[in-house]
């Protein structure tokens, strides 16, 4: 009988904790299917089954841009068997939206999954500049005359670009362009706009062709694919860093116990060969952490770019 085997509430919340999971698991992906979110994520979860032995149900709950399917697991009773997959929007949404949850404290930190290389800063051959300093410079002596393209108001190119002015100190004019896409980068290489920062899978075929040349990258150290290309922190701009990430949470007050055994199997599974093989095609590395470090992550970004979206006057239109 239960009771039996469960004397008290406590001794049997601990056997439940210990013995988790012992029945199907929710992963929620607040994304619509056949995004990265949702390609990980099944990965993961399929993963994650093997693992465990019990099934680990993907469940894409879409719509406001992440923030209904997040809500479900702020929400959810938190004892591991509803969890969340989700990408770096979960700490620039608090400083566009009013929420219906906490992005910090109604989440306990599991892992980060996998971290973007960073963006690549390219400009087009017209600009008579071949180096980051060469470009600061010819931004303060110009103000306002230089222009940088983005994939629409509040995206991460665009945060790029306004993280780039404010610690430059220099002015430039941001033309937004609806979503992804092809139009940004087609002005680019058409020289309709001067300079712009995207991904390496978007702008590496353009380099290449010597249609446009890369002063910058944004992540900490250099991308493999542009050895030759510097970061912009060693550029010139230390501290200068914008990377996006893919991360695992479970609801906050999920036992700690459940939230390191999650922690420590979804480590194992991406140190696997497989899972990096994988990944290395989209652009993204594998980067699993600890709770502590995504944490720390976490709050790292909410406050940079809070203040840095509030400073610069940013609004979702």
């Amino acid at each position: 009988m239960a009771w039996a085997a469960c004397v008290t509430g406590a001794s049997c919340a601990h056997a439940q904790t210990r013995d988790y999971p012992v029945r199907p698991v929710r992963f929620i992906v607040p994304f619509p299917p056949g995004g990265g979110a949702d390609v990980f994520g099944r990965v993961l979860g399929q993963k994650l089954t093997d693992k465990w032995g019990q099934q680990v149900v993907v469940d894409n709950r879409a719509g406001a841009g992440g923030i209904i399917g997040t809500e479900s697991v702020a929400k959810a009773a938190p004892d591991g068997y509803t969890i969340l997959h989700t990408s770096s929007a979960h700490s620039l949404l608090p400083a566009f939206n009013k929420l219906p949850y906490d992005a910090v404290r109604d989440f306990a930190p599991v892992s980060t999954a996998t971290r973007t290389i960073g963006y690549v800063l390219a400009v087009h051959p017209s600009i008579p500049v071949k180096s980051l300093a060469e470009l600061i410079a010819m931004a303060k002596a110009k103000p306002g005359y230089l222009t940088y393209g983005s994939t629409g108001i509040g995206s991460g190119f665009h945060l790029a670009g306004e993280l780039f002015c404010a610690m430059a100190k220099v002015q430039m004019l941001h033309v937004p362009y609806r979503g992804g896409g092809t139009a940004a980068i087609t002005d680019l290489v058409g020289g309709r706009v001067d300079l712009m920062w995207d991904s390496l899978a978007v702008v590496k075929p353009q380099l290449q062709a010597g249609r446009l040349h890369a002063v910058g990258v944004t992540g900490s150290r250099r991308a493999a694919a542009l050895p030759n290309v510097a970061t912009i922190a060693e550029s010139g701009l230390p501290g200068y860093e914008i990377v996006g990430w893919h991360g695992i949470f479970a609801p906050a007050g999920t036992p700690r116990e459940i939230v390191d055994r999650l922690s420590n199997t979804i480590g194992k599974i991406l140190g696997a060969a497989d899972i990096r093989e994988l990944w290395n095609t989209q652009a993204m590395e594998i980067f699993p952490s600890t709770p502590e470090q995504f944490a720390a992550r976490l709050r790292f970004d909410y406050e940079r770019y809070g203040k840095l979206i509030k400073d610069a006057g940013i609004k979702l239109q």
